[in-house]
């Protein structure tokens, strides 16, 4: 059995080998976290495998983490931070601080163990500045209107390892943050939601019927399998809100944007049922207002949903509601299941979010995204953040490796797939698939995709491979063509052999991008 050690949450890149612009390589020191399960090889690497050094790998090695929340393993540099950070926005002039403010204070000091700080974010120069101040919270003002420019405000000035946004009008009651802190390791976001199981909704029905179409308009065309996307009683992991950052909403539709950015970077979300009473009517213009806003902010989040970026971009794909699309991932996964059957130790390199590697218990799927990575997440699940070039596996460590849909997203000059043949047994099968750029059928059809579907991987396709070219890399590797089979008449994907007796290649020296 391969050992586990958690993920390395450093190196951030795209999984098809080019680095994005807000993912930084691997620092010096990585810092291992519980994100993602990491099976590694039986042997200590080398300095710099997997962003560990030699003593790091022998304190980690044989921890699993398969689906674990809990955190770091290495002590963490913010341990000095508070354990929670309340904030409370108020946005719209109305507020009950003196009444809400007292309650919340007696709930945090019963119920966490360590420091607390609670943040009321308020217009600059408003009268409820002493209020806040008198109850012991920490002011934190800002100058553009809105919930947007609030929410970004309070979260610029928290501290806290976890975070809880609530309404200031004592809508949400403070009670239920003993709920939210107590269930904080089920989730990285944990939504406080008024239209799940269990959950009680006291407010007018005209407003009811608004913020039930609202959601529901949301969840359906984004693809969301949350209910509550518009409750601002939320808790955040740290880690979650600094991954999404600040949002560019200006008003409640921030709620539905945060929610979409953590959702695409792979966080789970959870809803747990929630009493909700309103306090306060909202008036018909202001509500037209809101709904306006709303589906301004529904047009940006579409884009973002259907990127290639988004965690489930491949899962969802496989269930596609344009046939074409369907088609083809059911048809590709049926090619290479039919060609890894009876295999007892499989690689699946670039695995992003497929059903390829979800329905392979026996496999280990590397990939370079790391939020393709953590949507992943299952017990019992093996999941690497590594390179196609430097596999952190030992020799022969694999009877198959599976590698489809990634070579050509890859400069041709920074290429190297004799890694592949060293984790691979002798025997051992290879499953190699890539676009067949030597038939007319799949340039027609790129061509077309990138015109429909500006924001798919068309655009990343920057190494293609003809047939024969791909055959003769195959057989320069040492192994030996078994078939080949298309998708479409248009996506090669080859089965090749090790032979029994070949040797292990010899990784080569490590050269500069492009030298």
């Amino acid at each position: 059995m391969a050992e586990a050690i958690p993920s390395l949450s450093g190196p951030r890149m795209l999984a098809k080998g080019k680095a994005s612009g807000n993912e930084a390589a691997p620092p010096d020191r990585a810092r291992a976290c519980g994100d993602v399960a990491v099976s590694c090889c039986r042997r200590t690497p080398s300095s710099g495998r997997l962003g560990c050094s030699p003593s790091e790998w022998e304190r980690l090695r044989g921890r699993r983490l398969d689906s674990s929340l809990e955190g770091d393993i290495v002590p963490d540099p913010t341990s000095n931070r508070p354990e929670l950070s309340v904030i409370v926005p108020v946005w719209n002039g109305e507020h009950s601080l003196g009444k809400l403010l007292p309650r919340l204070f007696t709930v945090l000091g019963a119920t966490v163990k360590g420091a607390t700080e609670v943040l009321v974010v308020l217009p600059r120069g408003d009268s409820a500045t002493q209020v806040a101040q008198r109850a012991g919270a920490t002011v934190v003002p800002f100058d553009p209107p809105g919930y947007g420019a609030a929410f970004n405000a309070g979260l610029a000035a928290s501290r806290g390892k976890w975070v809880i946004t609530m309404d200031a009008d004592f809508s949400h009651n403070p009670e239920f943050v003993r709920t939210l802190w107590l269930r904080r390791r089920e989730a990285d976001v944990l939504i406080a939601s008024r239209y799940v199981a269990g959950a009680v909704v006291d407010m007018p029905l005209s407003r009811r019927i608004l913020s039930r179409t609202l959601n529901r308009l949301y969840r359906t065309t984004l693809a969301l399998p949350h209910r509550d996307l518009s409750s601002g009683f939320r808790m955040y992991r740290r880690r979650v809100l600094d991954d999404v950052g600040s949002v560019s909403a200006e008003g409640l539709d921030a709620l539905q944007e945060v929610l979409v950015k953590a959702f695409s970077q792979g966080w789970k979300i959870l809803e747990v049922p929630l009493f909700y009473r309103q306090l306060r009517g909202w008036t018909g213009g202001r509500l037209a207002e809101l709904s306006a806003g709303y589906v301004k902010t529904l047009g940006r989040l579409i884009a973002l949903r259907n990127s290639v970026k988004a965690a489930d971009y491949d899962n969802r794909a496989f269930d596609s509601w344009i046939p074409l699309q369907r088609y083809w991932q059911r048809a590709r996964f049926r090619v290479i299941r039919g060609m890894v059957d009876g295999a007892t130790r499989i690689l699946d390199i670039g695995c992003g979010s497929s059903r390829i590697v979800q329905t392979l218990p026996q496999a280990v799927g590397l990939d370079m995204q790391i939020r393709k990575l953590r949507w992943l997440r299952a017990p019992g699940r093996q999941l690497v953040q590594g390179s196609l070039s430097e596999l952190p596996f030992a020799d022969e460590a694999f009877d198959t490796v599976i590698c489809s849909e990634v070579i050509e997203h890859i400069p041709r000059d920074q290429i190297e797939l004799t890694d592949m043949v060293r984790v691979l047994a002798p025997g051992g099968r290879l499953v190699l698939g890539t676009p067949d750029y030597g038939r007319w059928t799949w340039r027609t059809l790129e061509g077309m995709y990138k015109k429909v579907f500006p924001q798919g991987y068309a655009t990343e396709h920057i190494n293609p491979y003809t047939r024969l070219e791909l055959r003769h890399e195959i057989e320069r590797l040492g192994l030996v063509v078994l078939d080949v089979q298309y998708v479409g008449g248009s996506e090669m994907i080859f089965k090749a052999v090790k032979p029994a007796e070949a040797a292990v290649p010899v990784r080569p020296a490590l050269r500069v991008a492009g030298s």
